[in-house]
């Protein structure tokens, strides 16, 4: 060793040396001058160089009598139509063949049918997946020949690879065979054959970047563990997570890089690397807006959840976001932070929340209908500005056609009034009624600061509470007399509380209801009398499996301090029709009187009857339902049992209870149910209907 260094250290000296004593070359001669280069070249042949002889020289082969030299091959025999010469472009037929006749099929190639073999999915539980992409699952065993299936085995070939990637079988490999069946002619077999080999885990997990406060939010949010399969849905989604956590957490611009999983195939172990990036931890500063704006940044305040100083929260801006939607004045609406530049306490950063706003049309024309048999046919109108008065300050003119109830009405909403979901309503009414129980003229004029569930966003706690003023003329017998002094002048006060924990405002499959009202009134006909109406209801919703939901319902109501028969009969408690007790009509169930027909025409009895039955009302009310309803797909199927009474007492009583049975049907939209119910009374009096029918929308309860 220590020789052969000193042996090659000498050379290189050497070597060194000799560079040393030699004039560096010139970089613009030739590396091989021309002299040198034309010794090297070999001698060429003389022959080359020689003239060639003149052509006369050449022999021929020896001529045969009577027959013509030949000089090329024989040329081929050709027809002599090739020759003559072509027709006139006019004698051509350019006629567009007829059409197949009717029930006649034009001629077709016949299909190439296969059957579809799928092995080695089955024991990583990835058949039935594979089958669901499959383009020659999808095809149904058909194709126009055998080219179109060699074109769908090599896509299902490489899917099934991706497919078992996807899942962590690294090593898989997939082949597609295609074989003729032998006791079937015309008849193909396509065998697409995985060997997924072994299953890649985790191994080792490390998120890189910036940390944050407090530590490990990332990793928190990251569902991975060491050891699981390397499933390419499971970490994308745990990769998602990070992005959904993090920006609720005060970190609205966190960002994550590309993954790197490095696989060693003696271990069948993947170590998982992800940057994480968190971006400043943020805490929420004030509102802009721009675009075309329904409302001002100080009304967006309005409708905020969150204050300056607040840690930021992308479920508060999204509770924003939603709220703007629940408006109606938008056609577009977006919210998002923008970084201010401004440091907060503790070294975070304030962010402003941008609204960009895309105004829609504040006018719209509505129309609602429904059907049953107790009221008739009910349709209703209406005209809304919803943003006349900014902000959300909204007119609305309504009128109501139906066979016993024809209405106008005006009103004025102004919606999150100075307060998240606080509306205030001013309506002003007039309409005319015709119901089992009486006739009457009635003016209204009502306000009313409320809070509501809507479809898009349902409130646990909803309240309500105004007073209203009423002047009405009503009968219970024939046409009311349209006097001062036949009238009931009414003054109420309004107060209503709900506690709703179900999951859906049209159609709950869950959860619970609860309602109370009060309504301190008092009535000015011959004498002031003062009295309260009450009604407490509540209503439970069980699933029982995923298709069937045990529905019930509970509903008492009273009125304290006055007789009943110096109630205005509108002031009345009822029961019956679709959305009290089905199989009754409207009013029709609890006590009734029988009374001359002022009608009835002696010389035609069969126009009118001799009497009426008329309901009566009262000052209590008791109601039950019970349904089971049934869901496949968008339709569904509801059976139901309702029991209710109506006593001239002020407490509720159960003595005297009557039961209406029947079956619905629903059609589920993405705006609710539509419900279609059946019933008739149990242990029917006479009077009463047979069948009852009720069309509307959205559940009975």
């Amino acid at each position: 060793m220590v020789f052969l260094a000193a042996v090659a250290g000498g050379a290189l000296a050497l070597g060194s040396a000799l560079h040393a004593q030699k004039p560096p070359p010139d970089p613009d001669a030739p590396i091989v001058s021309d002299e040198e280069f034309e010794k090297q070249l070999p001698p060429l042949d003389p022959e080359l160089s020689r003239p060639l002889e003149p052509i006369e020289n050449f022999e021929l082969p020896p001529a045969v009598p009577g027959q013509t030299p030949e000089l090329l091959p024989d040329a081929p025999v050709q027809d002599p139509a090739l020759t003559e010469p072509l027709p006139p472009i006019a004698t051509f037929d350019v006629t567009t063949p007829p059409p197949a006749a009717e029930g006649e099929e034009e001629a077709r190639p016949a299909a190439v049918r296969y059957t579809l073999v799928v092995e080695g999915l089955e024991e990583v539980e990835l058949e039935g997946r594979f089958r669901e992409l499959s383009a020659l699952e999808d095809a149904d065993g058909e194709a126009t020949n055998g080219a179109q299936i060699a074109a769908r085995a090599r896509e299902d070939e490489a899917m099934a690879i991706r497919l078992l990637r996807s899942e962590g079988y690294y090593d898989g490999v997939a082949t597609v065979s295609i074989e003729q069946v032998p006791e079937q002619a015309g008849q193909l077999r396509v065998v697409v054959n995985a060997l997924p080999g072994d299953r890649y885990k985790l191994g080792t997990i490390t998120l890189t970047g910036g940390e944050t406060v407090p530590a490990g939010l990332a990793q928190e949010a990251l569902k991975l563990k060491t050891g699981d399969p390397i499933v390419a849905a499971q970490i994308e989604g745990a990769e998602a997570n990070i992005l959904l956590r993090l920006p609720e957490q005060g970190y609205p611009f966190a960002e994550i890089g590309t993954r790197d999983v490095l696989l060693d195939p003696d271990t069948d172990i993947g170590d998982y690397t992800l940057p994480v990036t968190p971006g400043p931890r943020a805490l929420f500063a004030g509102y802009t807006t721009e675009g075309d704006l329904a409302f001002s940044a100080e009304h967006v305040g309005v409708l905020a959840r969150f204050n300056r100083g607040d840690l930021y929260d992308r479920r508060k801006v999204d509770d924003l976001r939603e709220a703007m939607v629940a408006t109606s004045l938008f056609a577009t609406v977006t919210a998002e932070p923008v970084r201010t530049g401004q440091a907060g306490p503790d070294g975070t950063e304030y962010v402003n929340i941008l609204v960009r706003q895309d105004a829609g049309p504040p006018r719209a024309l509505t129309a609602s209908g429904g059907f049953n048999t107790g009221e008739g046919l009910r349709i209703e109108g209406a005209w809304e500005h919803r943003n006349l008065f900014p902000p959300e300050g909204a007119l609305r003119a309504a009128a109501v056609a139906g066979t016993q109830e024809q209405s106008v009405n005006l009103s004025f909403r102004r919606s999150n009034a100075g307060r998240r979901d606080r509306s205030v309503l001013a309506l002003i009414e007039a309409g005319r009624r015709d119901y089992a129980a009486f006739r009457g003229y009635t003016a209204r004029l009502q306000g009313l600061i409320s809070r509501e569930s809507t479809p898009i966003w349902q409130k646990r706690w909803t309240w309500a509470y105004g007073a209203e003023l009423i002047a009405t003329n009503e009968s219970r017998i024939g046409e009311p007399n349209l006097r001062v002094g036949d009238a009931f002048f009414i003054g109420g006060l309004i107060g209503q509380l709900g506690y709703d924990r179900s999951n859906s405002l049209l159609n709950p499959t869950e959860g619970f209801r609860l309602l109370g009202r009060i309504n301190p009134e008092v009535s000015l006909q011959n004498r002031t009398t003062p009295y309260i109406r009450n009604l407490i209801e509540g209503s439970t919703y069980y699933p029982v499996g995923d298709s069937l939901v045990i529905a019930g319902r509970a509903r008492f109501g009273s009125i304290f301090g006055i007789e009943r028969d110096e109630l205005a009969p509108s002031r009345r408690l009822y029961a019956g029709g679709g959305g009290s007790v089905r199989g009754f009509g409207y009013q029709q169930l609890g006590p009734r009187e029988v009374v001359p027909n002022p009608k009835f025409n002696p010389e035609k009895p069969k126009k009118a009857p001799p009497t009426l039955s008329i309901p009566l009302g009262g000052r209590s009310l008791t109601e039950f339902a019970l349904e089971g309803r049934y869901r496949f797909g968008d339709y569904g199927v509801v059976a139901f049992v309702d029991a209710g009474q109506v006593t001239a007492s002020e407490t509720p009583g159960f003595s005297d209870l009557r039961f209406g049975a029947g079956v619905g049907g629903r059609l589920y939209t993405n705006f609710g149910p539509l419900r279609v119910d059946v019933a008739t009374p149990i242990g029917r009096r006479k009077g009463e209907p047979w069948v009852a029918l009720y069309i509307s929308i959205g559940q009975a309860f």
